[in-house]
């Protein structure tokens, strides 16, 4: 029986009760493939090959292509072969559809059908012929030469089995997207959305923009950077974890309005819902509040959920949203109150914590009276946020970037929108007051001095630009890895990042490149 006839999955895939091969044989039997194709002068690896068609648009076409005898090109990767007798039967996939081929010894002659035999699962060909239907109404072109472009040495995952173990498919994303097709489509909706999204921004009068990465300061948020050293001017530098203190310097510099499609960076814990390296859209808007851009964000939601869906309601998980009716809008004082009957409005942060006590909360690691609310507030109600609903006027003391409320100044005109139980964009009436913000991060300063790391650092840069004076500005920064997962139905942020961050594994088995390396050093042996 031959590697090819066994269709072997690779090194770590599920057994299905086939004969396994070491991964390493598997290799060496293709490797002795490529030196039997030197010998007949056939390059493994070529430098082009001109197409005709895409295999999605060749479909679209078949019937007047197949009609006229018009030949065409086509090239991708094979993922079945089947030989019978004198003729063989293929199926490859280009990055937009498959398509059988049909190979026949009369059509190609003896030598090609030899070299034929030479090809496995996972090599991409280029061929060239005519198409025709089967009598099974399979659609088929019909070899009349063949070329291949690039032998591939790994196997594919079992033809049966698939690649269904999620640490291989995060690890080895490309190998998930070579035989999961529906992984492809995933990640072609997520770069729709962006596009939507991109495009209502800008027919908004939003002037796209970018911002450094690299910041000898970061802020913006309250989260804990991830660090470096710049060598040449010697000072430490930090990954940005937010856009927001550069926007606002451009509002300052005399924009109306601003956005940024920006990877942020925060050295924190990893769950279903973040990832270290994350995707964000940051956006401000002069001379508008906090009310003016709940409007705005839900008119921008709502739009992008009808053009991706064609219709308001998605599902996701056991739940139905849906995006038509206006969202609800609900303080977080009343939120909290609503699900356990306590008013924390008025409480001191020895009272809060007491409440705060019976209700099993989790104490340490809070420092202020507004951390404390918000933890019964993640306990108590935020799981419980299905529905679109903005979450508003939250404590001053974590809101170190927001206006106080025009009514009550231990809060802030802040709201946060949630969707499905998860958190979907923060916004603001931006603090544009030099001296009730530097007030803020003096107090921040201090909580960063007592042990709190997620703690926002004094700025001295951004107080200088507000004191240039920077007009009434709303703010909104909302993540798009959230968004695709709520609007393609992911549970979980690893399957709408391309390459998400894993721990090092530890199984013990051996790299695919010293593998390949041994069989290198076997053959000049």
């Amino acid at each position: 029986m031959s590697e090819q006839d066994r269709n072997q999955p690779p090194h770590g895939t599920p057994d299905t009760g086939e004969i396994q091969i070491p991964l390493a044989d598997l290799i060496r039997i293709r490797r002795q493939k490529i030196e039997t194709l030197a010998g007949q002068g056939i390059n493994p690896y070529p430098y082009r090959y001109e197409r005709t068609h895409q295999i999605k648009d060749l479909l679209a076409q078949f019937d007047s292509l197949a009609e006229s005898g018009t030949t065409v090109r086509l090239a991708g990767r094979i993922m079945l072969k089947r030989k019978m007798g004198k003729a063989a039967f293929a199926d490859i996939r280009d990055a937009s559809e498959r398509i059988q081929i049909y190979v026949k010894i009369d059509n190609v002659g003896q030598q090609a059908f030899d070299l034929f035999d030479l090809l496995d699962i996972g090599d991409i060909i280029g061929c060239e012929g005519t198409l025709f239907i089967t009598r099974t109404g399979e659609r088929t072109l019909k070899v009349q030469t063949f070329e291949l472009l690039s032998k591939s040495l790994h196997p594919l995952p079992d033809k049966h089995a698939g690649l269904t173990d999620v640490e291989i498919r995060y690890r080895r994303r490309y190998a998930d997207l070579i035989v999961n097709p529906e992984v492809r489509e995933l990640f072609a909706r997520r770069t729709r959305i962006i596009q939507i999204v991109r495009d209502f921004l800008n027919s908004h009068g939003f002037l796209e923009v970018e911002t450094p990465i690299l910041q000898p300061l970061y802020g913006g948020a309250s989260a804990r950077p991830f660090k470096t050293h710049h060598n040449t001017l010697d000072i430490p530098m930090y990954m940005r974890i937010a856009d927001e203190l550069y926007l606002k310097r451009l509002i300052v510099g005399g924009y109306d309005k601003v956005w940024e499609l920006c990877k942020d960076f925060r050295n924190e814990g990893m769950d279903r819902k973040h990832n270290p390296e994350f995707t964000m859209i940051e956006l401000y808007w002069a001379y508008a509040d906090y009310h003016d851009m709940a409007g705005f964000y839900e008119d921008l939601i709502r739009h992008t959920v009808h053009k991706l869906h064609g219709s308001y309601k998605v599902k996701f998980g056991d739940h139905e949203i849906d995006f038509e009716p206006k969202f609800r809008w609900l303080t977080m004082i009343d939120s909290v109150k609503e699900a356990t009957g306590i008013d924390f409005t008025d409480l001191t942060l020895e009272l809060a914590k007491v409440e705060a006590k019976k209700l099993h909360i989790e104490l340490d690691g809070l420092f202020n009276r507004g951390q404390v609310i918000e933890a019964v507030w993640e306990a108590k109600v935020e799981p419980k946020l299905i529905q679109p609903t903005f979450i508003a006027d939250y404590p001053v003391e974590i809101s170190p970037l927001a206006k106080k409320n025009r009514k009550d100044p231990r809060f802030v005109e802040r709201f946060e929108l949630f969707i499905a139980g998860q958190e979907m964009g923060n916004a603001f009436s931006e603090l544009n007051d030099p001296v009730d913000q530097l007030d803020r991060f003096l107090q921040s300063g201090k909580a960063l001095a007592a042990g709190d790391e997620e703690a926002h650092p004094l700025d001295d840069d951004f107080i200088t630009a507000l004191t240039y004076g920077m007009p009434p500005t709303a703010g909104l920064g909302f993540g798009i890895d959230r968004l695709v997962m709520l609007l393609t139905g992911q549970e979980s942020i690893r399957d709408v990042i391309f390459f998400p961050q894993m721990k090092e594994t530890k199984d013990g088995s051996v790299p695919v490149s010293k593998i390949l390396a041994q069989i290198v050093e076997e053959e000049k042996k």
